[in-house]
């Protein structure tokens, strides 16, 4: 009796705190993230580069390649001529500095892109891929030329020049 009487009460202690309002926060919004990631899962696909389309839209000079991680890894390795901004900067404000328009062709790559550097180019969980949370954030924010290097490349192989301190 007394355990039936104890599961009795953890129920009914789930189900009130499972029927409360979620815990208010108006500049925190799940549920517009999940409608923004559905929305342009098909553009980001559509939107995914070959290795030699990236090399030819990057050669317009007002393109903007834009690297997202860490300023640590920017500087280890990056596509020649990108711009770091890392994705935990990224504000109205902080892109507008490096993005002049909201139609400029903005490419993005990442982490993911890139095999046989992994100080420069650690590997993140395929799911965790930045370009995946950077291309979303780009078009939340009202990007709308977004495109991302799309396959994985060998740093030794590619034909996209690196520059940084651990390029030889």
């Amino acid at each position: 009796m007394k355990i039936a009487l104890t599961a009795a009460l953890l129920a009914t202690s789930f189900v009130t705190r499972a029927a409360e309002p979620a815990i208010p926060n108006e500049k925190i919004d799940f549920a517009a993230h999940v409608r923004a990631v559905r929305e342009t899962q098909t553009l980001r696909e559509s939107r995914r580069l070959t290795e030699e389309q990236f090399l030819t839209y990057a050669a317009d000079p007002k393109t903007i390649v834009l690297d997202a991680r860490s300023a640590d890894r920017f500087q280890l390795r990056h596509i020649k001529g990108a711009i770091n901004l890392p994705f935990t900067d990224f504000t109205e404000a902080s892109l507008a500095k490096v993005i002049p328009t909201k139609d400029t062709r903005v490419l993005i790559y990442c982490n993911n892109n890139f095999n046989g550097d992994k100080r420069a180019f650690a590997d993140k969980r395929a799911p965790a891929s930045l370009n995946i949370s950077t291309f979303i954030n780009l078009t939340i924010y009202g990007y709308t030329n977004v495109f991302e290097l799309g396959p994985l490349l060998d740093v030794q192989k590619t034909l996209l020049p690196f520059e940084g301190t651990s390029v030889r």
